[in-house]
Formats: C-alpha cells, sequence, structure tokens
C-alpha cells in the first residue's frame, strides 16, 4: 500500500474514533435527560442520527454500554488521580478520604450515569467480560497502588496492599450504592466519614490520623 493509501486509512481510522466518541458523549447527554431507562431513540435523537449510524459504529446494544462504561471508567479513574496528588501522601486516613469523596462526588453530580452503568439497561443477555466489574478492578488496581506505596514509604509490609485498596473499593462502591438508591439521605461529607472512620484504625499505627470530617463548598 502506498504511502497516500497509509494516509487516508489513518485519517479513515481517526474519523470513525472521533465519531464514537461524539456517540457516546450524545448518549451521555440522553442518559442525563431520560434516566438510566433511556433507548435507542432517545440515543440516537440527542446525537441526531439513527439507530443504524449508531450500531454500525458500536455493533450492538451491548458495544454502545460498553462504550459508555469505558468513558466513566476513565473519568472515576482521573477524578481518583486527581484526589490522590491533591491529598498528603503521608496520611493513609487523608487518602482513603479523598478517594472515597472523588468517588461520591462523580455519584453525587452524575446520578443518573452512575444509575445507567450499573443497571445495564442496554445489555442484551449475558456479555463475556462484565464492563462493571473490569471498572471495579481497574480501581482497585489504582487505590492498591496507592496504599502500597503509602506502606513502603513508611517501611511497613506492603503485602496486605492489594487486600486493602480492592476490599475499599467493594465497600465504597456498596455504600455508594445505597447511599443513591436511598435518595442520599446523608450528606456527601457525613458519607465519606463513615467510611474513613470505620477504615481509621487500620492506619495509626502508621501515621495515619483520625477523621475529621469537613464541609465541601459544592455539597448541598
Amino acid at each position: 500500500m502506498t504511502a497516500h493509501g497509509d494516509g487516508r486509512d489513518r485519517r479513515w481510522v481517526q474519523h470513525r474514533a472521533q465519531r464514537r466518541r461524539e456517540l457516546v458523549e450524545a448518549a451521555l447527554r440522553a442518559i442525563r435527560a431520560h434516566g438510566p431507562s433511556v433507548g435507542m431513540e432517545d440515543i440516537s435523537a440527542e446525537a441526531g442520527t439513527s439507530k443504524t449510524v449508531v450500531y454500525r459504529h458500536f455493533g450492538d446494544r451491548t458495544g454502545l454500554y460498553a462504550a459508555v462504561v469505558e468513558s466513566v471508567d476513565q473519568r472515576i479513574l482521573d477524578s481518583l488521580g486527581a484526589a490522590l496528588v491533591g491529598a498528603d501522601p503521608d496520611d493513609a486516613t487523608a487518602l482513603v478520604a479523598a478517594m472515597v469523596d472523588a468517588y461520591l462526588v462523580l455519584v453525587e453530580k452524575d446520578p443518573e450515569i452512575y444509575r445507567f452503568v450499573v443497571t445495564r439497561p442496554l445489555v442484551d443477555g449475558t456479555v463475556d467480560s462484565d464492563p462493571v466489574a473490569r471498572i471495579t478492578d481497574r480501581i482497585g488496581i489504582q487505590v492498591t497502588q496507592a496504599m502500597e506505596s503509602y506502606l513502603i514509604r513508611h517501611g511497613q509490609d506492603a503485602s496486605s496492599a492489594e487486600t486493602w485498596g480492592h476490599g475499599l473499593v467493594g465497600f465504597v462502591r456498596a455504600a455508594a450504592d445505597h447511599w443513591l438508591t436511598s435518595d442520599r439521605p446523608r450528606p456527601r461529607s457525613a458519607v465519606v466519614a463513615d467510611v474513613t472512620t470505620l477504615f481509621a484504625p487500620a492506619f495509626t499505627g502508621m501515621g495515619g490520623t483520625a477523621y475529621t470530617p469537613t464541609r465541601n463548598n459544592d455539597e448541598d
């Protein structure tokens, strides 16, 4: 194939990738507008195209769902990464509080997106690889790495980091699910305090501090 042909192929691949991103963003807007029970008609209307075009890019409803979950996945990881950068790296309790709050912020600001991800309304039958499980696993890896780094810096045995990291993510996800389905009866800062206070005793002997909740400016 000529260099000219290669260039056309690259532009076509880039165009398709950009179009997929645009369709995912349209799907997110439709979910916010219509809730987790959003239909393909709603999504295609928001995108200003037909369902046939959407299927052409994603294969089927499950393919679109997986693409939306992948986008949400990256947003969560980016948010957690930013939270870790802003937290005191030598205070494990502060690290946990920052991560829990970052996760709940996304749930609070985009509740319909979160419901869509966990209820899987577009999934037809079963999927070979559960995209929600992949999110949980990737977040668990990120939290594990933060805990491992902390333990190593403090001269502690880091073998527990994986258990703590993945366990914490599972706990927070369950707490977030309940918080959302019960219509968020308590403020976010109180839920962060609940989770952090539960885990704080494990860290107090390693430089962690007791957690004192603060009210966030963007919290209702």
